[in-house]
């Protein structure tokens, strides 16, 4: 069967830079058209700018729009269908981490994190794959995290979105068998993109270079998933092995591991702040 994406309507949010740029110009040498979502609008602009110099013919729509505004998404979506008509593949990649102990952190980003990561994704799901079933033709993709499969400390907040990324996609590709609509998705470990940073990496320490990948790479492992219809992937040999010991290793051990490790995150995040430390 061929793969949606290949002479598709292809949306997809965060396509600003990192993972989501990366996906643009893997997808823009199959699609018919892409639409691409981002806050950023400028820097929507020049990717647009270098697809067209790439491929003339690939209509290219760009949104300055923000996922989490349900009123901003509709219009989006209703210009889109206008436009270039129904979308055949939905990649759900907008999102972003926060680098806190959960007591430590600021609710106000927090629940932008979970309104970014969960509720848009839900909700783009949700307005697109309805007519996608109807045509018996189409694909959901979503980018979680390692950490959607296992858990560890100074992320709590991230680490639960990408937990009901994982499983929300487990259960939605369940729901859909048999339809017609493929869904996958990509959970990946460190990425070489403005992740740490945005993510406010106090810490000053960078993932070993053995676990990251480039934007690139995570694209066409993303991209080869949907072509071949499987459930889920990690990228990188090595990154799969970390993803994979967190998953089987029993749960308690890996307390027993963590537990240290946030007594370190909880000293180093506060003397950041200019905080007394605990005892």
């Amino acid at each position: 069967m061929q793969s949606p994406i290949d002479s598709g309507v292809v949306l997809i949010t965060g396509a600003s830079s990192g993972i989501g740029r990366a996906l643009a110009h893997e997808l823009a040498r199959r699609a018919r058209a892409l639409v691409l979502v981002a806050r950023r609008t400028d820097r929507l602009e020049a990717l647009r700018a270098e697809l067209a110099a790439a491929r003339p013919g690939l209509t290219v729509l760009v949104f300055g729009c923000d996922v989490t505004d349900r009123a901003a998404v509709d219009a989006m979506l209703l210009a889109v269908a206008a436009e270039l008509g129904a979308v055949d593949v939905l990649v759900n990649n907008a999102g972003f981490g926060d680098l806190s102990l959960f007591d430590l952190s600021a609710w106000a980003r927090t629940e932008q994190m979970i309104a970014l990561n969960v509720t848009s994704l839900a909700y783009l799901t949700h307005r697109l794959v309805g007519p996608m079933v109807s045509r018996g033709r189409g694909a959901i993709a979503n980018v979680s995290s390692g950490f959607g499969l296992t858990f560890g400390p100074g992320m709590a907040s991230y680490i639960g979105t990408k937990h009901f990324v994982t499983s929300f996609t487990e259960a939605l590709r369940i729901d859909l068998a048999g339809t017609g609509v493929r869904v996958t998705q990509v959970c990946p470990g460190p990425v070489q993109t403005e992740f740490a940073e945005m993510a406010g990496n106090f810490t000053g320490l960078e993932p070993p270079a053995l676990l990251s990948i480039t934007p690139e790479r995570c694209a066409r492992s993303l991209v080869r998933a949907v072509d071949r219809g499987r459930a889920l992937v990690v990228p990188g040999v090595v990154a799969w092995f970390v993803v994979y010991l967190g998953v089987v290793c029993p749960r308690w051990l890996l307390r027993l591991v963590y537990r240290p490790i946030a007594r370190v995150l909880r000293k180093k995040q506060l003397a950041v702040r200019g905080a007394p430390a605990p005892p």
